[in-house]
């Protein structure tokens, strides 16, 4: 029986002979930061997207904080989240002294579920909530149009976290593909490049945005509140050196560096996202009719696959026995409210229960484009002789 010379992880990044070489021609240039890179990359990101304008930063979290501080969230203002995310989801919203609120997933997607967020709504007055941040959940695509009919209903803004679906897109009711982070239904998305996502920098994330305010605005704010352009200072030049800090920003600048290996890596994204999905679907084949596993959201179309997500009874004891084969699968995520951190600010056990349920059944197969079929089917015979051996 074959078996894997290296462990396969979850995730892994793809880095190119072309990789390489863009990474060190930057190397030898002139700039290593703050130069021509980073717009080429925001370019190119944003075309690849549909959207105007794209500002990169130095991961997906500043990203979040940056989206919260360009929407100007204040203390004590709330914010409804999914708990099935990574915490920076919620966390921009801490940092900037709002109240995190969370609503249930639905249960057949692992998405955050509108109609929980409607009921959430429906019993506080208009007003009570300040705005609303869907994920993309393992790179299925969120019904922003829903969403956005719903934010706009109760006054809300909407932050996009696409950081698991570069690529990804639902069908709208007209049934054009909206591809996520689009700026056609959000004010604001962001993505990550951390080495598991489709495109990798290191570290890295991007925010897009069709709203031109929004974008100078955190130009601004990625770079202390410090204003260079004539147009947008508030005294008169005094010449080419002259800058402003108009207001408390972050250093949450990427460097030339890392956009170059970013662009690189953008030129084959398509290529890495058919194979994600021909990955997914053969996974599917496999699980179709293997008792004792569920497939969340299988053959969804416009789907990413940051994550392929099975769900099964003896979750831990899967987990375990995939590590002694080499299989190094993964958990995503624990439920955010199940945090130390936030248990301290009153969430508990039995807040939301679809999401309880789904973290405690779920576990994340590796999923990559350098996976071959080959490993791919030794995870899959894995997979089942566990489950011969240890029937729910």
């Amino acid at each position: 029986m074959f078996t894997p010379s290296h462990p396969l992880p979850y995730g892994r990044q793809h880095i190119s002979d072309a990789d390489v070489a863009a990474v060190v021609e930057t190397l030898r240039s002139d700039f290593l930061t703050q130069g021509p890179k980073v717009a080429e990359f925001e370019e190119k990101f944003a075309a690849y997207v549909g959207a105007k304008h794209a500002v990169a930063v130095t991961n997906g979290t500043a990203a979040l904080h940056l989206c919260a501080l360009a929407l100007e969230v204040q203390p004590g203002q709330r914010v409804i989240t999914t708990p099935i995310t990574f915490a920076a989801s919620a966390n921009c919203v801490r940092y900037c002294g709002g109240e995190v609120h969370f609503a249930d997933i639905d249960p057949a997607t692992g998405l955050l579920d509108l109609k929980a967020v409607r009921k959430l709504l429906e019993t506080h007055p208009k007003g009570h909530f300040a705005g609303l941040i869907p994920v993309d959940f393992a790179g299925l695509a969120v019904n922003l149009e829903e969403a956005r009919a719903l934010a706009d209903e109760f006054n809300l803004w909407i932050i996009e976290d696409a950081c698991h679906a570069p690529g990804g897109f639902f069908a709208d009711s007209r049934g054009e593909r909206q591809f996520c982070g689009n700026g056609q239904l959000a004010e604001l998305a962001i993505f990550s490049f951390h080495p598991v996502k489709h495109i990798a920098t290191g570290e890295g994330g991007m925010i897009t945005t069709n709203d031109d305010a929004l974008a100078r605005r955190l130009r601004r704010l990625r770079t202390h509140g410090i204003e260079r352009e004539a147009t947008g200072l508030l005294r008169q030049d005094e010449g080419g050196w002259y800058m402003e800090m108009q207001e408390l920003g972050y250093n949450y600048r990427i460097s030339d560096i890392n956009c170059a290996l970013g662009f690189s890596q953008l030129a084959r994204a398509d290529a890495g996202l058919t194979r994600r999905r021909q990955l997914a679907a053969q996974y599917d084949d496999a699980f179709a009719e293997l008792a004792g596993v569920e497939v969340l959201a299988p053959g969804r179309p416009g789907h990413a696959y940051h994550l392929y997500v099975i769900q099964v009874e003896n979750r831990r004891g899967l987990y375990e026995f995939l590590r002694t084969k080499n299989i190094l699968a993964q958990v995503h995520y624990v439920p955010v409210h199940r945090m130390p951190y936030y248990e301290n600010l009153g969430w508990k056990f039995g807040d939301f229960p679809h999401a309880e349920a789904y973290y405690s059944r779920c576990l994340s197969l590796p999923l990559y484009p350098t996976l071959t079929d080959e490993e791919q089917a030794y995870v899959v015979a894995c997979v089942q002789e566990f489950l011969t051996h240890n029937p729910a």
